[in-house]
C-alpha cells in the first residue's frame, strides 16, 4: 500500500508523504493507515525511513510533502505538544534526580493537572506496568527493565490516543527482551490504544505485532499478519530479511492450470504454485523449516550431501549442497533419535519439501 485511496476511518493516516535529507529522500511517497487499537510494526534495516516515518507522526520531523492526520484531524503542522501521542526512545531519559512517582508524573504536572487526579493516575500507571510499591526509588536503583517501564508508565499516564515506540527494548539484554516482548503486548492489549513500534528485529516484530509493515529504501516492501509476511512474502527483500530464506532458481517445465512442474538441474518437482509458462526461469522461495532430509530417493526430492551442521539445542541447521543449484539451509527439530550433526558431515541424502509451500518470487519469460 503506497498510494491506494484509503476509505476506512484509521487512527493514524499517512497520505504520500515524503522527507529529504541533504538531498537524500529517505521516506518517499509512502501512505498508511494505522487502526484503532492495533500493535503495528515498522520493520527494516538501518536507513529504510521507519525512524524518520515515525518521527513524522509525533511531529518531531515535517513532511517535505503529503500529510499525517489522526482520526479526522490533519496534524501535518502541528507541533508535538498538540498533538494526541507520546513517544517512547530506545534511551528512556528518565531524570535520575527525581523518583520514579515524579517521574512519571512530570508530564502532567506541566499540563497543571490536579494533584489529586495526578496520584490517581500515576498510581494506575505504575500498576499496569508493574511497579507498585517502587514510587520513591531513584532510576539508578532500578534494573534495565524497570526503568523501561516506567518510561512505558511516563508515556501512558498522559493518555494518549497513540503511543510511538521507537526501538525501547534495544538496550536490554535477550533474555529480558524476550520477556518485555510478551509484556509490552500484553500491556497494549489491556489499554487498547493503537502502538506503533519501530524495530530491525525480525523475532520482535513477528511475536508482538498485529500487522507489521516492512521498509527499504525509504519505500513500504508488503504490509501484512505476521504469518502473511514470514509465509507469503511479495518481494525478494521481504523473503531474505525476515528469518532465513532458501532462493531457489529452476525452469517451468509445463502448467497446468496454475499449478507447474519446475526442473531444478536434474530433479523435477510437481505442483509448484506459479502463472509463468514452460520455458520461463522462475526464483521461488522455500523456508529452512519446510524441507527435510531423506536417506532415499523419492518424489519431489533432489539429492545432495551435508557440508556443515550447528547445533541449536531444539533444532539443528543442516547446510546441503544440491546438484545443479546452490546450497540449502535445512532446520530440524531434534529428538532422541537425532544423530548429531558432526556424525553426518559428508552425508547422501535426498531433499524433500511440499512444492506448495514454495512462494514463487519472480518469472523472466522463456527465450
Amino acid at each position: 500500500m503506497t498510494t491506494a485511496k484509503m476509505t476506512e476511518q484509521y487512527e493514524v493516516e499517512l497520505s504520500n508523504v515524503s522527507k529529504q535529507f541533504g538531498g537524500v529522500t529517505v521516506v518517499d511517497s509512502v501512505s498508511l493507515g494505522v487502526r484503532r487499537g492495533e500493535f503495528l510494526t515498522l520493520l527494516g534495516p538501518s536507513g529504510c525511513g521507519k525512524t524518520t516515518l515515525l518521527r513524522m507522526i509525533a511531529g518531531f520531523e515535517r513532511p517535505d510533502s503529503g500529510s499525517v492526520r489522526l482520526g479526522e484531524r490533519d496534524v501535518t503542522d502541528v507541533p508535538p505538544f498538540r498533538r494526541d501521542v507520546t513517544t517512547v526512545f530506545q534511551q528512556y531519559a528518565l531524570f535520575p534526580h527525581l523518583d520514579v512517582f515524579r517521574n512519571v508524573a512530570f508530564g502532567l504536572q506541566r499540563r497543571r493537572v490536579r494533584r489529586e487526579e495526578i496520584a490517581t493516575r500515576v498510581k494506575n500507571a505504575l500498576e499496569m506496568v508493574k511497579l507498585s510499591g517502587l514510587e520513591q526509588r531513584t532510576p539508578g536503583a532500578l534494573s534495565g527493565g524497570q526503568q523501561q517501564r516506567v518510561a512505558l508508565a511516563r508515556a501512558l499516564v498522559l493518555e494518549p490516543r497513540v503511543l510511538l515506540l521507537d526501538e525501547p527494548l534495544a538496550a536490554l539484554d535477550l533474555k529480558l527482551r524476550k520477556q518485555m516482548q510478551i509484556e509490552l503486548k500484553a500491556l497494549q492489549q489491556r489499554v487498547g490504544i493503537s502502538f506503533i513500534y519501530v524495530t530491525h528485529d525480525q523475532e520482535e516484530a513477528l511475536t508482538m505485532s498485529d500487522r507489521i509493515v516492512v521498509m527499504n529504501a525509504g519505500h513500504i516492501e508488503q504490509v501484512g499478519l505476521a504469518e502473511d509476511i514470514y509465509e507469503r512474502p511479495r518481494t525478494e527483500f521481504v523473503a531474505d530479511f525476515i528469518g532465513v530464506a532458501n532462493i531457489i532458481e529452476g525452469v517451468v517445465v509445463s502448467n497446468s492450470a496454475g499449478t507447474a512442474v519446475v526442473s531444478l538441474g536434474p530433479a523435477k518437482f510437481n505442483g509448484v504454485p506459479t502463472d509463468a509458462g514452460a520455458g520461463a526461469r522462475i526464483r521461488m522461495m522455500i523456508r529452512p523449516e519446510k524441507i527435510k532430509l531423506l536417506p532415499s530417493e523419492c518424489d519431489n526430492a533432489v539429492s545432495g550431501r551435508i557440508e556443515s551442521a550447528v547445533y541449536l539445542g531444539e533444532s539443528t541447521q543442516w547446510r546441503v549442497a544440491i546438484a545443479g543449484t546452490q546450497a540449502l539451509t535445512v532446520v530440524e527439530q531434534n529428538s532422541e533419535t537425532t544423530r548429531m550433526g558432526r556424525d553426518r558431515v559428508g552425508e547422501s541424502v535426498w531433499v524433500k519439501w511440499d512444492p506448495a509451500s514454495a512462494v514463487v518470487l519472480g518469472s523472466s519469460s522463456a527465450k
